[in-house]
């Protein structure tokens, strides 16, 4: 049987992988609910490798090869003959924990589950199988094709055989791998979301604005973005969704979100997913 990658979601993270991965010369099943989300993936992910041949990387034949391995499906249950399936659906815990459900009745117990969350348990969200084994998370850094870290989480139940295969495969992928427990944010996130969050507090304070505070820490840190520029990339409400993970799981105020970011996520200022952040992208 044909070594098969499958992905749920086909947003802006599952689009990525999927992309990585054909590349890579795997075959993908690429999962959606929506038919229309997966045709704009698959434009994405054309527009982007053919991106990649007029700058000489790759080839025009590379480009035709990987679109050819990346099949669209709109249901869970014709995953069945993946090896193994990695999700990248909304960071929802409910939403997350609902998708590992079913897709432990519909694949073989032989079948890794690998969730690209950036913030849940993974040993909550291995509870809800019959493999917790078999669950891990495989967190790919955003923008997938870009950037070459993978945070591999064990749960509690995870087995030294399924880390090994999930790190084997992202170096596979080009990536490189590292190593996290299970705790919320795991590395990349207990570190960044705080950063950014003091950033926030830091404008909301009016020690700086916007704009100096992200020159202070591109110039005085050496970073390729400042926080608020990051933020607006990430997705606002995707970065207090993660602080009040870090807050509830922690209890430490250190974690408490900004007034000022509670108050923008409500009003629908996302960043440029929704054409309005901390700058204006409409």
């Amino acid at each position: 049987m044909a070594f098969i990658i499958g992905v749920v979601g086909a947003g802006q993270m599952g689009s990525g992988i999927a992309y990585v991965c054909a590349l890579n010369g795997f075959k993908v099943e690429l999962q959606d609910i929506s038919s229309e989300q997966l045709e704009k993936s698959l434009a994405t992910i054309e527009s982007n490798l053919k991106k990649q041949s007029k700058k000489g990387t790759i080839s025009d034949e590379q480009v035709k090869e990987a679109l050819g391995r990346i099949n669209r499906v709109n249901k869970l249950d014709e995953l069945k003959d993946a090896s193994i399936i990695i999700e990248a659906a909304t960071e929802k815990e409910d939403i997350k924990i609902d998708i590992f459900r079913k897709l432990d009745e519909v694949t073989s117990d032989e079948v890794i589950l690998a969730s690209n969350t950036s913030s849940i348990s993974i040993t909550k969200i291995a509870a809800a199988t019959s493999r917790p084994s078999k669950v891990i998370g495989m967190h790919f850094m955003n923008p997938v094709p870009v950037m070459k870290l993978v945070e591999v989480i064990r749960g509690l139940a995870t087995s030294d055989e399924t880390y090994q295969f999930v790190v084997e495969l992202a170096k596979k992928l080009g990536k490189e791998p590292v190593l996290s427990k299970d705790y919320a944010g795991f590395i990349v996130n207990r570190i960044l979301i705080p950063m950014i969050n003091e950033a926030i507090f830091t404008y909301y304070e009016g020690i700086g604005t916007i704009e100096d505070i992200d020159k202070a820490m591109k110039l005085g840190t050496n970073q390729p973005m400042g926080p608020f520029t990051l933020a607006d990339f990430i997705g606002l409400d995707t970065v207090l969704y993660i602080l009040e993970i870090l807050y509830n799981e922690f209890k430490d105020p250190k974690y408490r979100p900004c007034p000022l970011l509670y108050k923008m996520v409500s009003a629908g200022y996302f960043g440029r997913k929704s054409g309005k952040g901390f700058y204006n992208y409409e």
